[in-house]
């Protein structure tokens, strides 16, 4: 098979159409047909059914898309290390974790990145679904787990709890519970134990709502839950974490929190040699370093 032709298949079949694989290969409809007709008789096979809607892969054509697109991800990764054997830091970094993880703490804290290397491009990807490194769905991601799969390099970072946290002007004004028993008679904001979230945390929901609270605001994510305590608005389950960018967050029933969760930094062994995935590593860890020395010092003090 042809290469160049496999190239403008696979932008085919990316667009689904003609005309907008010829504008980002900067071709016209009439080339672009062409090389797809071509590439179909060479392999005696239809890869698209053709409608006035645009194209369908065909089951074969599913299979080469298959294969173009494994080629491209190893293709987009060869490129990166190329990039990466320059002595500078800098082009784009594709990092996933957790939208709470992401948007509570580790985003807050990029701007000490950005000032070292102001040449980097960093894309945070927030969702809970884990995404396939060694598959270049991602190039580093900081997960609330250990990985699983074997050809990716980790170092666990840190680990965090569950625990209780209410404002100071709620508890003035509805009191602090001192028992499990009484967070009955509060208001509980906290995920919906059957969203995607850390196992820990759901366990832990689980657990309160046996005590028949009265009222509930569950939200999809911790940021949105954050957002309700700071207003006011109940007690919330949250990460640890937190307790050093809102000082003003108090922590209620210091006896009931979640197991540990592990936080683990991980990426593709063919990106061992990055030279932005090891400035990444390294401001991370510095920051980890900076977190744990500040929460010892509030808790000597």
């Amino acid at each position: 098979m042809d290469w160049d032709k496999l190239r403008i298949f696979h932008a085919v079949a990316d667009a689904g159409s003609l005309t907008h694989a010829g504008d980002t290969l900067h071709l016209s409809q009439s080339a672009v047909s062409r090389q797809v007709r071509a590439l179909e008789e060479s392999l005696n096979t239809t890869l698209f059914h053709r409608h006035a809607r645009g194209l369908i892969l065909t089951e074969q054509g599913e299979l080469l898309f298959d294969a173009t697109r494994a080629m491209t991800k190893r293709l987009d990764a060869a490129a990166a290390r190329i990039r990466d054997s320059e002595e500078e830091v800098f082009g784009e970094l594709r990092v996933t974790t957790t939208t709470g993880f992401g948007s509570l703490w580790l985003a807050p804290r990029l701007p000490a990145l950005y000032e070292k290397y102001p040449d980097l491009k960093i894309d945070l990807m927030l969702e809970e679904r884990v995404l396939d490194l060694p598959m270049r769905e991602a190039d580093v991601a900081i997960r609330m787990k250990e990985p699983s799969q074997a050809d990716l390099i980790r170092k666990r970072l840190m680990s965090v709890r569950m625990l209780l946290y209410a404002s100071r002007e709620y508890l003035e004004r509805h009191g602090t519970p001192e028992t499990i028993e009484e967070i009955s008679t509060h208001r509980l904001i906290c995920q919906n134990p059957n969203s995607a979230q850390v196992g820990a945390g759901a366990n832990l929901v689980q657990h309160l709502m046996t005590y028949e609270i009265h009222s509930t605001l569950t939200v999809n994510n911790y940021f949105g839950v954050l957002q309700a305590v700071i207003n006011h608005l109940g007690i919330g389950v949250l990460p640890d974490y937190l307790l050093q960018d809102f000082p003003n967050l108090v922590r209620v029933l210091p006896d009931v929190q979640s197991i540990e969760v592990p936080v683990f930094l991980a990426y593709p062994e063919e990106l061992r040699h990055s030279k932005r995935i090891a400035a990444f590593r390294d401001f991370v860890q510095d920051e980890i370093i900076s977190y744990r020395k500040q929460v010892k010092d509030q808790e000597l003090s």
